[in-house]
């Protein structure tokens, strides 16, 4: 059975956001049981093949996923050149806030439990968007993610947060536990042994996608 898919754009400030929510094989005989939302890192998108793979094991465990692109194709372009974009941490939550908001309000999810997934530097944007709304974000996952840059946010989010790391992967991990350390939410940190920066080591992309699942089944089924 193919996923269905619903294509979008999401209004943010002065731009439009493309964006794609994937939902269960069973939508919409079934609701999902919750909607994971999706901050992609620099020189990704929503097409990004790993956070694809991570949406598809959501997808299987019931869950929807909403895949967006925080810039504009404009933005993504000036960025590979100029690099000004990516750590623009401030730029990256108010849009992250702003899928937060679409989603709280679309038909479609309305209702269920969110959850924030983010890559590099868009797991910042997904922390600090579940501190700016914590009766929204009930979980957060971070896949090789920069979470020290979400600077204040790390103390005051209060969302259970899964951070994974790849071994090999030394100044990220580096990272991701200093901004453990400051954080108040419960939260777990995931090594993966040999890993990379990407995961593209064999089975590790597939182990980002069974804990990441297993995270938002456990913490979204207990919001719904």
């Amino acid at each position: 059975m193919t996923t269905a898919t619903a294509a979008c754009r999401i209004p943010a400030g002065r731009v439009d956001l493309g964006s794609d929510t994937l939902f269960p094989d069973q939508y919409p005989a079934q609701s999902p049981t919750g909607v994971v939302l999706f901050a992609h890192g620099s020189g990704s998108s929503r097409f990004s093949p790993r956070n694809r793979a991570v949406a598809a094991e959501l997808n299987r465990r019931g869950l929807a996923a909403v895949l967006t692109d925080l810039l504009t194709d404009e933005e993504e372009q000036i960025d590979s050149h100029t690099a000004e974009f990516r750590f623009d941490i401030h730029l990256l939550t108010e849009r992250m806030i702003a899928v937060v908001d679409w989603a709280s309000a679309e038909p479609s999810l309305a209702g269920l439990p969110f959850g924030a997934f983010g890559a590099s530097t868009g797991a910042a944007a997904a922390l600090a968007a579940a501190a700016y709304r914590p009766q929204e974000v009930q979980a957060v996952v971070s896949r090789g993610g920069r979470p020290d840059l979400a600077g204040p946010a790390l103390e005051e989010m209060r969302a259970p947060t899964l951070l994974i790391v790849g071994g090999a992967d030394t100044n990220v991990l580096d990272y991701n536990e200093q901004a453990q350390a400051v954080m108040s939410a419960p939260s777990q940190l995931h090594v993966i042994p040999g890993a990379t920066h990407l995961f593209t080591e064999r089975g590790a992309l597939e182990e980002v996608s069974d804990r990441a699942g297993a995270w938002f089944e456990h913490y979204l089924g207990e919001a719904g």
